[in-house]
């Protein structure tokens, strides 16, 4: 008897029409792990960034796209990979022991397990209250969360996770689930992140360019996020001092940090000045 499972993919979701820029911004900084303050003062602090982001730097660069997001879009590739992968491989569950399929949060399973891949997004559709009922509706027996986010934080995995129970409880969605926490040293992303570095430095070399320098440039948070526990800016270290041990020693290698918004202290160094 064949076994239902779905696999939920979190990721922060982008907007995808020009119409669309300031409410994701609004939906992003009312997140009370983003702008940690009480209501009604982070809504108001939320109003003023996503009207201010959404006329200049982020109207800006999503115009650059068109005024859509990619993300998505890339996120339902990937979910398209990760379901034909679930079910033509050797059948996978999760919750191993096993030091072999440790790493992948799947372990081999001899049922004939039927896997289906649902894209939920955080800020933006589509979104949870979507996807619970959608996943209630095929009928799923067993729930992997996948959050996209190889390195956890508060403000990302946390908080999906946060609304997903929500959406859960609100649809009267009772079915048993697990979640792959993060994977900041997983194998296989190591080495696809060394193998991309390698494809576009040497083409920077072809090009032209005398010792490139190469910059891991990574979503920021406020210092004070971080100094609360959050192992965001730890797990990022160590995810690149592990795609280094796979690059030459001799390379020019930065960590930097982006989007920094509002007067606090944020972790750096920041893009910008790098």
């Amino acid at each position: 008897m064949s076994r239902k499972v779905a696999v939920v993919l979190f990721n922060l979701g982008g907007p995808d029409s020009q119409e669309a820029i300031a409410p994701f911004l609004m939906n992003f900084f009312t997140d009370p792990n983003i702008i940690r303050v009480p209501m009604p003062f982070r809504w108001l602090i939320a109003k003023l960034i996503s009207r201010r982001r959404s006329r200049r730097e982020a109207g800006d660069s999503y115009g650059l796209l068109g005024n859509v997001s990619p993300l998505l879009a890339n996120s339902r590739v990937q979910a398209e990979a990760l379901e034909e992968n679930l079910n033509t491989s050797p059948r996978r569950r999760p919750g191993s022991s096993d030091s072999t399929e440790k790493d992948s949060g799947f372990r081999r399973n001899d049922d004939a397990s039927v896997y289906k891949t649902f894209v939920c997004m955080r800020y933006w559709h589509p979104m949870a209250d979507e996807i619970a009922a959608q996943v209630k509706a095929w009928g799923a027996e067993e729930i992997v969360l996948l959050p996209l986010y190889p390195q956890f934080s508060t403000t990302t995995t946390w908080s999906s996770l946060g609304v997903w129970r929500r959406a859960v409880r609100k649809v009267g969605l009772n079915t048993p689930s697990s979640m792959i926490c993060c994977y900041p040293f997983e194998g296989g992303f190591i080495q696809a992140s060394a193998e991309n570095i390698l494809v576009a430095y040497r083409q920077a070399l072809q090009d032209g360019h005398k010792a490139p320098r190469i910059l891991f440039s990574a979503h920021g948070l406020p210092e004070s996020v971080v100094k609360g526990g959050d192992p965001y800016q730890w797990q990022v270290e160590q995810s690149v001092a592990s795609v280094r041990k796979l690059l030459p020693t001799d390379w020019d290698i930065r960590i930097c940090y982006q989007s920094r918004v509002g007067p606090l202290k944020w972790i750096g160094p920041s893009t910008e000045e790098e």
